[in-house]
């Protein structure tokens, strides 16, 4: 099983400045280039302070000049926001400049708070249904000479230009959830990301058991990769466990606040949240935190990890946003570096 990463700019007030929080963002992913990982992935947000993140292509473009070793990727691009011909050759551009290191994943979005600011009249629903045309129309374009004529996109006959380093193109990942994203994911020919966010266990063997019922439906296809994100963070004694716990737990009750998109929104940053308010969520609660995600000392975490490699999963994806201080990011992911890593080659 390999590891990847999987980081972004994050900050709940203005403590940080944004230079610094992309020094730190740069920082990890080259500890991360320099210690085994396969991939990096970072992915695409707007408006929002809490994943500063408005394109992939930019950070992977600058990452490619500053690591060495590991695969770089879009964890995840959203589909509605792009038009095919912007995002094949953005892609490929950038598959060119990282010297053919690009993994293009792809997703249908989330936050209603983003659609209604770049997709008038798409929500969840219709999302889906433009990931599921830009992804053949991208590796039509790639092709070249390709027509559109789709739902939400349609074009006289384009080539790509540029067209990606990799032949024929960039590796795909699809991020699914619904049986049938898995399904298109193996329809398209494309790898799988998968994350049980903050569900449990049951999540992780659900999301497998999804993914092989694509395989079996689709014998046909060669067997794609699956990766699953995880939360995870590494403590050396108990009392760094219980605080990490609370750390992803305060992620987590900011990340309901941002999906509901219900509270004030001021200059970037959601209106705080009280502690108060935050006891209150119980499915995000510390304790149901340490249970669900991958948190603890790094003898428990090889144990939550080695169900992954179990369940068939080829990529488990370090998710390091958690709303922590850099040093705590930074000495958390050392530690699964020089802890966990080794346990599993």
């Amino acid at each position: 099983m390999d590891f990847s990463f999987f980081v972004h700019m994050e900050r709940i007030d203005e403590k940080q400045t944004q230079k610094r929080l992309y020094e730190e963002f740069v920082e990890l992913c080259q500890i991360a280039d320099e210690s085994g990982f396969k991939t990096i992935w970072t992915g695409e947000h707007h408006g929002m302070n809490f994943t500063i993140a408005p394109n992939p292509f930019i950070n992977i473009a600058d990452l490619a000049r500053r690591t060495n070793n590991v695969k770089l990727g879009t964890a995840t691009i959203v589909a509605p926001f792009w038009h095919p011909i912007k995002l094949a050759e953005e892609a490929a551009m950038t598959d060119i400049i990282s010297d053919g290191r690009l993994e293009l994943g792809i997703a249908r979005g989330a936050y209603s708070f983003e659609y209604d600011r770049l997709a008038e009249g798409i929500d969840a629903f219709s999302a889906g249904v433009a990931m599921r045309e830009i992804v053949p129309a991208i590796k039509a374009l790639w092709r070249g000479d390709y027509e559109a004529v789709g739902e939400h996109w349609s074009f006289p006959k384009t080539t790509s230009s540029p067209k990606p380093q990799q032949f024929p193109h960039p590796p795909i990942w699809i991020a699914a959830r619904a049986q049938s994203s898995h399904d298109f994911a193996l329809e398209q020919g494309c790898n799988v990301q998968v994350t049980p966010l903050w569900l449990g266990d049951e999540e992780v063997i659900s999301l497998m058991e999804r993914f092989n019922n694509s395989c079996e439906s689709y014998k046909e296809i060669p067997r794609p990769k699956i990766m699953i994100l995880r939360h995870t963070f590494v403590g050396e004694n108990e009392d760094e466990v219980v605080q990490g716990a609370k750390d992803i737990s305060r992620f987590y009750c900011y990340f309901g606040a941002w999906f509901k998109n219900e509270r004030l929104i001021e200059q970037g940053f959601i209106e705080k949240l009280t502690d108060e308010e935050m006891s209150k969520i119980d499915m995000y609660s510390p304790e149901k935190m340490r249970k669900n995600s991958v948190i603890g000392t790094p003898d428990k975490v090889i144990e939550r990890i080695k169900l992954c490699e179990n369940l068939g999963y080829d990529e488990y994806s370090y998710w390091i946003d958690s709303s922590m201080s850099f040093e705590k990011k930074k000495k958390s992911l050392e530690l699964f570096i020089d802890k966990v890593m080794p346990a599993f080659t």
